[in-house]
């Protein structure tokens, strides 16, 4: 297998957080400002759990203060407001974030516009949402930030490429095609996002010098849905049963990548690809809610 191939979203998370902690050090020693991420789960969602746990370490890694509120699947509408809006008006907090999904019986739009947009460290209240799709200054959602920064790092060229990303999640595909047709270096793209209404997925899949999967199905993305030399970025994490394994079930993505990997260029692995990247993105727009690079 060609390692030359895969792309380490691993090592570059781990670049972003090195040079995160360099400038929170400055930060708190020249300001005595500590980046504040405030983040609130309600209910007992295993793989929630499992993030906003990554999310605090990666907060005491780089040297940030972590407050994690938990409530039970039981917790009222009201009761999540009330401690957005405490936090809202707590100065010493910088960052936001609401662990999704969020049980039914409450509101998840409501939920997101009760934030304060300078700190919606997620970047899903609607006015983060209009700056994004104007090409204005504001937080941008973790997961493809984080895919920005991989062509950033690997220097993989989008401009004038013909870009497919599948799925079109409000987390995921909306604000990655947005980014991605921005008049900005590794942007500046063709972009075309296909979804479950598209008649014919390999059409355009075929065509695709990058291809981006995030519609969560597991190992959707056979070799002959993409030309060769493809870009190819997993965005899926899917769980499958896998009797060999001690947990019971292997993670895999959206695209099938021992079918896949022969005829790309290169891909990003599951896990290992992606993944980190939305966690050090997190953290990059927390530094940034605590000097308040776009709010004023």
């Amino acid at each position: 297998m060609n390692e030359e191939k895969i792309i380490d979203g691993k090592l570059v998370a781990s670049t972003i957080r090195e040079v995160l902690k360099q400038k929170t050090a400055i930060l708190r020693d020249t300001q005595n400002i500590i980046p504040t991420l405030a983040v609130l789960l309600v209910g007992d969602n295993p793989a929630s759990k499992v993030y906003v746990s990554g999310k605090a370490k990666a907060c005491i890694e780089i040297g940030y203060n972590s407050i994690v509120k938990e409530l039970p699947d039981s917790a009222s509408e009201d009761e999540v407001l009330q401690i957005v809006n405490e936090w809202n008006n707590d100065p010493l907090i910088h960052g936001i974030l609401v662990q999704l999904p969020l049980p039914k019986h409450i509101n998840e739009t409501k939920v997101l516009l009760s934030l304060n947009p300078a700190k919606d460290v997620d970047g899903f209240h609607p006015e983060n949402v209009g700056r994004l799709v104007a090409g204005l200054p504001g937080f941008k959602p973790c997961t493809p930030a984080g895919i920005i920064e991989l062509f950033k790092y690997y220097n993989i060229e989008t401009s004038g490429k013909n870009i497919v990303v599948i799925g079109r999640s409000n987390i995921v595909g909306k604000p990655m095609l947005n980014m991605l047709y921005q008049k900005q270096d590794y942007s500046n793209a063709t972009v075309t996002i296909c979804h479950t209404g598209t008649k014919d997925i390999n059409y355009f899949s075929r065509n695709a010098d990058i291809v981006i999967a995030a519609m969560g199905f597991a190992n959707f993305v056979k070799a002959n849905m993409i030309k060769e030399g493809a870009i190819i970025v997993d965005v899926g994490m899917n769980r499958i049963e896998d009797n060999t394994k001690k947990s019971g079930y292997r993670l895999v993505g959206d695209v099938d990548y021992n079918d896949v990997f022969p005829k790309a260029s290169m891909i990003t692995p599951v896990p290992g690809g992606v993944g980190p990247l939305t966690i050090a993105m997190l953290m990059v727009n927390t530094f940034k809610a605590a000097t308040n690079e776009f709010y004023h």
